[in-house]
């Protein structure tokens, strides 16, 4: 199953983004051993459009024009539900077992997300009841991906 990070927003240049780039590289190489080809993280530009609701809605529209055909969509949203990270490690796994292709975590810009069109989640995901800064979710869900393979290998980077 492929793993794919969408975001809104760009993170270049930051050390959120330098740790969420080690983290996909962390991910990327235990993943292709069992059974996650690929994990990639896919940053589009944040909409210049002046109106609030036109730009979060431009936003979702390049967001759902990434979003691979027949995904299982995994909202980023501090409304969303949380997991343990053991939680988290079984989904992946149990996605993966049952044929899924593609898993597509979706995060929005800075004034959130809006509806992606034509698009329905399979579930919303927070990370606690806080509100966290775009490009540390970034960072956070990587992590918690390398940290779900690790769990699913028994490797012992995850001690709980």
């Amino acid at each position: 199953m492929r793993l794919h990070i969408l975001a809104i927003g760009h993170g270049r240049g930051t050390q959120e983004g330098a740790l969420t780039e080690d983290f996909v590289g962390r991910a990327r190489n235990m993943g292709r051993r069992m059974g996650f080809p690929a994990v990639t993280c896919e940053e589009l530009a944040v909409s210049k459009n002046r109106d609030l609701k036109k730009r979060m809605a431009e936003e979702a529209e390049r967001l759902v024009g990434r979003v691979p055909e027949g995904a299982h969509v995994i909202l980023l949203d501090a409304r969303g539900k949380g997991m343990t990270s053991e939680d988290f490690a079984e989904m992946l796994g149990a996605l993966r077992d049952a044929g899924t292709k593609d898993l597509c975590f979706v995060i929005g810009g800075p004034d959130g997300l809006a509806q992606l069109p034509g698009k329905r989640a399979g579930r919303s995901l927070a990370f606690g009841p806080q509100t966290w800064p775009h490009l540390m979710v970034r960072a956070m869900l990587s992590e918690q991906i390398y940290r779900a393979l690790t769990i699913l290998a028994g490797h012992p980077y995850h001690r709980a």
